[in-house]
């Protein structure tokens, strides 16, 4: 992966990853985009108020997020085992995915790893069927994102 100088934009190729889900699952963004469009959800620390907030949203809006045509995934820094005791107390079925290994690699290929913190931004991506990036929200660590323009976003790739 290449370290790019700013969050990637629209139109920029998404860099691929694996990384484990938690249930220590590998998960590729090459094989979701195979069929269909990706949301990239990065967030600073499971555990936190305004993350968890976050990822309730998405819990409590799935259909928003997971569809025939779309999948969420959420990535931090944290270790897989903070991620599985985070989406098991909180009910997270959908993918939370440890960046922790070479650590924060995949938010620094995206741009939003805050290498003072060590933590990932609160960088959105919506990533089409070719990766490449088709909206994008960057919020810093302590900024609730919103969600409201997602839908939007993703209808228009169905156009």
């Amino acid at each position: 992966m290449t370290l790019p100088t700013r969050p990637l934009s629209i139109g920029d190729e998404a860099p691929d990853f694996t990384l484990r889900d938690q249930n220590g699952a590998d998960v590729s963004l090459s094989a979701l985009t195979a069929d269909r469009n990706v949301v990239v959800v990065f967030y600073p620390w499971a555990f936190s108020g305004i993350c968890t907030g976050e990822l309730d949203e998405i819990r409590d809006h799935l259909e928003r997020f997971v569809s025939d045509d779309l999948q969420v995934v959420c990535i931090s820094c944290d270790a897989i085992f903070s991620v599985r005791a985070w989406a098991d107390i909180q009910g997270y079925f959908f993918p939370l995915l440890s960046d922790a290994w070479p650590h924060g690699a995949v938010a620094r290929a995206y741009g939003v790893l805050n290498e003072n913190t060590g933590a990932a931004l609160r960088g959105t991506f919506l990533v089409d069927r070719d990766r490449r990036i088709a909206w994008t929200l960057i919020n810093e660590t302590g900024e609730q994102r919103d969600f409201s323009e997602l839908p939007t976003q993703v209808a228009a790739l169905a156009v």
